[in-house]
């Protein structure tokens, strides 16, 4: 059986004024209850639901059982105090409090409440996969991997299509970067060789991230890692060369969501560019860094190719409804996106764009997602 504390209700009715995702779901909540209640009867007794059980709607009996330091008009305490009454209730039954509410999880174990994370596209974290693997073969299966510009798989195993493979030979010195096509079924050489824009590959992760991000046939490519990684910046470099260099793409498009860290942007002073720019200007830094370097042997600056439609700077929410056929998109800091707002931008692209997502999934400042439910660790998992 499924039971919502009245409470639940009353924050939910909170949010349903927003144009944001929140204020949508709250919504749809709204809407799907009131629907049960139309087709199934009183929501207090319990409607049935397809999969089996009922769901209803609960208000707390007593706040006798809460401890004195705990406030009784506070909407978390009722909402344990209705936890502790379907409990007590039916002490044959398992109760269980499902939240993401850290704190909340906490107060309920310690009231003796089983409390439990909303799991729904949750990844483990820790278990993300890398998109690259290292091979041990031998000598001369490196010498024909550069040789034959190819190879086939050493021994059995299944690689997920453009894996990145890194080859060690008998010793450190002997080895090759590579990566796996799915279609040949071989491992195939690293296109992307020298500098892009300037820009040259320091380690291998860098090499791997490159060569996926310079390759059109690859739509999609996600760049999880710490800050100070370099993925803005490769991702920045192959757009710009992509789109202003090979002309693959019309546009680079460059955003990210807008998350204050302080105070709303709608308290901050000046225009809605004013607003914007202390979001906006870590990717100007970037751009103005790799126009830079090769506007000198090639005549380029940013608010040139800015006014004449190359490149496109602006927050994640103008993007809501719009196609983008043809584009480079980068989209920044998406570890602070939810996974529908990631569906929402990749439904977005049309034909012939490519969506890069960067991103830290430990540096997380939107308070509804975390590592594990992010839109950005969820679509690398997903999309693997």
């Amino acid at each position: 059986d499924v039971i919502i504390p009245i409470f639940v209700i009353e924050e939910v009715d909170q949010f349903k004024r927003e144009g944001s995702e929140r204020g949508r779901n709250a919504r749809t909540i709204s809407r799907l209850l009131d629907g049960l209640r139309e087709r199934s009867g009183s929501l207090a007794e319990g409607v049935p639901l397809e999969g089996g059980g009922t769901l209803r709607v609960a208000l707390p009996h007593t706040r006798g059982n809460l401890f004195v330091a705990l406030d009784p008009s506070d909407a978390d305490h009722a909402i344990l105090q209705t936890a502790i009454d379907v409990r007590d209730a039916s002490p044959d039954r398992r109760t269980v409090l499902v939240t993401m509410d850290t704190n909340l999880r906490i107060r309920a174990d310690a009231l003796g409440v089983v409390p439990e994370n909303y799991e729904s596209q949750r990844v483990q974290i820790d278990r993300l996969d890398a998109g690259a693997v290292e091979l041990s073969v031998s000598d001369e299966a490196i010498d024909t991997f550069y040789e034959q510009h190819e190879l086939a798989l050493p021994y059995e195993m299944k690689l997920n299509p453009n894996v990145c493979v890194q080859l060690r030979g008998s010793d450190e010195a002997t080895g090759a970067l590579g990566r796996w096509d799915a279609a040949r079924e071989r491992i195939i050489p690293l296109r992307t060789q020298g500098d892009v824009m300037g820009i040259r590959p320091r380690n291998r992760e860098q090499a791997f991230a490159l060569d996926l991000l310079m390759d059109e046939n690859i739509k999609l490519v996600t760049l999880v890692g710490k800050a100070g990684t370099g993925k803005t910046l490769l991702a920045l470099a192959a757009a710009l060369k992509r789109t202003i260099e090979d002309g693959a793409y019309s546009r680079v498009l460059v955003s990210r969501p807008i998350i204050p860290l302080g105070r709303d942007i709608g308290y901050l002073p000046g225009s809605v560019d004013e607003k914007l720019n202390p979001w906006l200007q870590p990717i100007f830094d970037n751009l103005e860094l790799l126009i830079g370097a090769a506007s000198t042997k090639k005549g380029l600056s940013m608010q040139k190719l800015i006014d004449e439609g190359f490149i496109q700077v602006e927050p994640l929410t103008y993007i809501r409804g719009r196609s983008l056929p043809h584009q480079f998109l980068v989209v920044d800091e998406a570890q602070n996106l939810t996974p529908h707002e990631v569906k929402t931008i990749i439904t977005r692209s049309g034909q012939g764009t490519k969506v890069v997502l960067t991103g830290d999934p430990y540096q997380i400042d939107n308070p509804y997602v975390d590592s594990a439910s992010n839109g950005l660790t969820i679509v690398t998992d997903r999309f693997k």
